[in-house]
């Protein structure tokens, strides 16, 4: 849920929104620029973002992240844009019928501060160090190559690391990848997986090796 101020009045107006995320964590939103909120942050670049895991019983026993954050649009011609976009589509992928629409453009959120509640008497204040990474450019495209070969030469090891985080079913497929871990995805379901070791400093094979090790013991 996206929250904004309506431009005119400073209303705040809420809006559901797909949300993505750069390499390293920040949320990427893909909206028409003919609505509201697209319009609020052309007017106030100040918004906050809300996510949380649904769950049964009360929804509000369980987590929710509220992100306060700077919208900022990414140009047509930005060379960020077609690495963002497959981040985007790989998470949303029948965001595809229109992501190329004229009046559609992407917006990426720099995280200021955050809320956290874990539940009942579980709230914490998060920085923007506990919500992004530091960049790492040449890390970023390397990820695509080993989500790429992954996907195409490893099918059998990620169905493995799907199964031990207790995810059923056969066809997992790595979504989007960073230092810390990476999203798997089987149609509609998506869950996030996290390495032992640090991408950036002991590299991608060495990640997953030790990932699919330390599943085997």
């Amino acid at each position: 849920m996206l929250a904004v101020l309506r431009p005119g009045d400073g209303h705040p107006a809420a809006s559901l929104v797909l949300v993505a995320t750069d390499f390293q964590g920040r949320p990427l939103l893909l909206v028409s620029a003919l609505a509201l909120h697209s319009a609020a942050l052309d007017a106030d670049r100040r918004c906050s973002l809300l996510v949380s895991r649904p769950g049964k019983g009360d929804p509000l026993a369980h987590p929710r992240l509220t992100v306060f954050a700077t919208a900022s649009v990414v140009a047509a011609d930005d060379p960020e844009r077609p690495g963002l976009r497959d981040r985007f589509l790989a998470r949303h992928p029948k965001a595809a019928l229109y992501a190329d629409f004229a009046d559609f453009r992407m917006i990426r959120l720099e995280p200021e501060t955050a809320s956290l509640n874990g539940g009942f008497a579980r709230a914490f204040a998060l920085e923007r160090g506990d919500l992004v990474d530091t960049p790492a450019p040449e890390l970023a495209a390397t990820a695509m190559r080993a989500r790429d070969h992954m996907n195409d030469d490893h099918r059998d090891a990620i169905d493995t690391l799907a199964a031990s985080a207790g995810l059923s079913e056969d066809g997992w497929r790595i979504a989007t990848m960073d230092r810390f871990g990476f999203e798997v995805v089987r149609g509609d379901r998506l869950a996030r997986m996290e390495f032992g070791l640090d991408a950036a400093a002991h590299g991608y094979r060495d990640a997953f090796v030790s990932l699919v090790r330390s599943q085997a013991d």
